[in-house]
């Protein structure tokens, strides 16, 4: 202790030197990043700030959720700079921003994602892939996505909809929506995309082990015992070794030319472009797409059902199209066998108090779905084509019975009769503006430029945000936070702009399956507003996270599905 000082002074006296410690380090840390600006350009820095030495921003954007960003675009603007995750990141938003970065794809910057990410997904995939085999790989993929492609999921993933949907009405208590839509997007995927065909155990076991990969995606780069990396290496090989067996089969069958699935697709496109796939290339994109469909196509199935919850009145004009249309299913049911044991439910001791009850009532000679029918025994990877039985609805009263009903509707959805249904089409635009399943996205800047007035020097990473953009375009007449899916309709103009609207991104590394995901989606409400009415069972709405993907905190949007 300094002589002629108390305690205390002495105490003050290093706190006191501690203060002006820190803030030198910040200053010359927020310095650091000033001097790394590109000096062959005379644009400055985006404004904004570096935070504090090593850590950045990090804290405050854990913490502070997406509150951090629209707090920091009110004070810095559409481009602004921050320091996340070790990294020196530029934050964009706005139309005119967001387009330069999406149409600057392999020029001006370059996709980015964690190496953990890689390193899980592996090194033949679209997401790891850049220039010629970028585009090489999308030409090939594009094939699993066209509208022939398209035509031939479709009344397939009506039938796996319609049984989804039947089990949520069957259950007596209350369903889990988020983790009900993973399932659902997830049988999407196995049966119809890979043409897998399961028991029900099979299924919620690989379902299980493919969660767990994706659970991982975004862990430290360290492969030791226990990290969420090696837990990543370990599902992903399970997964590999069970889509091995079934590529086996795939590639052995006696007419390669048959196809109905996208492996199928896959294999058969590869080929024409004389780039025949390894098994090793066809396991990764495999898991790769399932990756695409499995937690965007949940998180917006959720919201879909939220917002449809919160807007009653968009159901009854849904229905009101259908019934125009002529697409409210006529069916014939009689006594059938007992169910199979592939619908399983999670029974509820009890009932809880409901809240909200809305989607009233109509039609009521219409029926629910029934369930698929698993036959046999299938060794694990088995392929065969999904026998579902043909979509049915069975009224209320018919589910209930001891002895189910098996129902045949004449139902021909096509993705003809799905462009017809204008309406339908803009509640799911609607759907993605207010609640797109992914915030933004990340990009490497491959070259010095210009953004706004501001230098974006080469090295730095780039985060573009979906969200914001949709929430301050200035396009709109309704104002940006309403739900109103007229805004996209023929009357108003509002929603020109291509890049004020951007839900599966833009540029070279759009979503290529943004029409299946559309589908799903449409098939979904047709099947909603045509077969059930739900309600919460829960006092409100749960709030929703937004990183990395849309949904209820703690899985909490808990409702009561009814038969009509």
């Amino acid at each position: 202790m300094p002589a002629g000082l108390s305690w205390p002074e002495a105490a003050a006296l290093a706190l006191l030197v501690l203060a002006m410690l820190v803030t030198l380090c910040r200053h010359l840390w927020a310095l650091r990043w000033s001097l790394s600006r590109d000096r062959a350009s005379a644009l400055p820095l985006p404004k904004g700030s570096m935070g504090w030495p090593f850590f950045g921003e990090t804290l405050h954007w854990l913490l502070q959720g997406s509150r951090f960003h629209s707090s920091r675009r009110e004070r810095y603007g559409n481009v602004f700079k921050t320091h996340l995750l070790g990294r020196p990141v530029v934050r964009v938003t706005g139309a005119e921003n967001i387009r330069k970065i999406l149409l600057g794809e392999h020029t001006l910057v370059s996709t980015q994602w964690p190496q953990s990410t890689h390193i899980i997904l592996g090194s033949h995939t679209l997401l790891s892939s850049t220039g010629d085999l970028h585009r090489q790989r999308r030409k090939i993929l594009a094939r699993v996505f066209s509208r022939a492609a398209l035509e031939s999921y479709l009344p397939r993933i009506q039938k796996v909809v319609s049984w989804e949907l039947r089990g949520w009405c069957m259950e007596p208590g209350s369903i889990a929506v988020y983790s009900s839509a993973k399932t659902l997007t997830f049988r999407i995927a196995a049966q119809i995309l890979l043409g897998l065909r399961l028991e029900e155990k099979q299924f919620k076991d690989l379902a299980k082990t493919f969660e767990q990969l994706v659970e991982n995606l975004f862990s430290l780069p360290l492969n030791i015992p226990f990290s969420g990396l090696r837990k990543g290496i370990k599902a992903r090989d399970m997964l590999h070794e069970f889509m091995e067996k079934a590529i086996q089969e795939k590639l052995q069958r006696s007419n390669p030319e048959d196809h109905s699935d996208a492996l199928d697709f896959i294999m058969n496109s590869a080929k024409e472009h004389g780039n025949e796939f390894t098994v090793q290339e066809l396991k990764e994109s495999a898991i790769e797409l399932i990756f695409a469909a499995f937690f965007t196509t949940a998180s917006a199935s959720t919201s879909l059902i939220l917002l449809l919850l919160k807007h009653p009145s968009v159901i009854e004009k849904i229905r009101q199209e259908l019934m125009s249309h002529e697409l409210h299913q006529q069916c014939e049911c009689h006594p059938a066998g007992p169910s199979p044991d592939t619908l399983t439910m999670q029974s509820r001791d009890r009932e809880k108090p409901r809240f909200h009850s809305v989607a009233k009532d109509v039609h009521k000679d219409q029926s629910q779905p029934l369930a698929p029918v698993e036959e046999g025994s299938l060794q694990s990877g088995a392929l065969l084509e999904p026998i579902l039985p043909q979509s049915s609805l069975c009224t209320g009263s018919q589910l209930q019975a001891p002895s189910r009903q098996s129902c045949h509707c004449s139902s021909d959805i096509s993705l003809e009769k799905l462009s017809r249904l204008r309406y339908l089409d803009c509640v799911i635009k609607e759907v993605l503006r207010v609640l797109p399943p992914v915030s933004g996205g990340y990009r490497t800047a491959l070259q010095t430029f210009e953004l706004d007035g501001y230098q974006i020097p080469k090295g730095w990473s780039v985060m573009y945000s979906i969200r914001d953009t949709h929430e301050t375009a200035a396009v709109y007449q309704s104002p940006p936070s309403s739900f109103d899916p007229d805004r996209f309709g023929a009357a108003r103009t509002e929603a020109a702009g291509r890049f004020h609207y951007i839900p599966f991104g833009g540029g070279a590394r759009s979503c290529i399956g943004k029409e299946l995901a559309q589908a799903i989606l449409k098939l979904l409400a047709i099947e909603l507003v045509s077969t059930a009415r739900w309600e919460l069972a829960t006092p409100g709405y749960p709030a929703m996270q937004t990183v990395p993907i849309v949904h209820p905190v703690d899985d909490g949007l808990q409702l009561y599905f009814h038969p009509l």
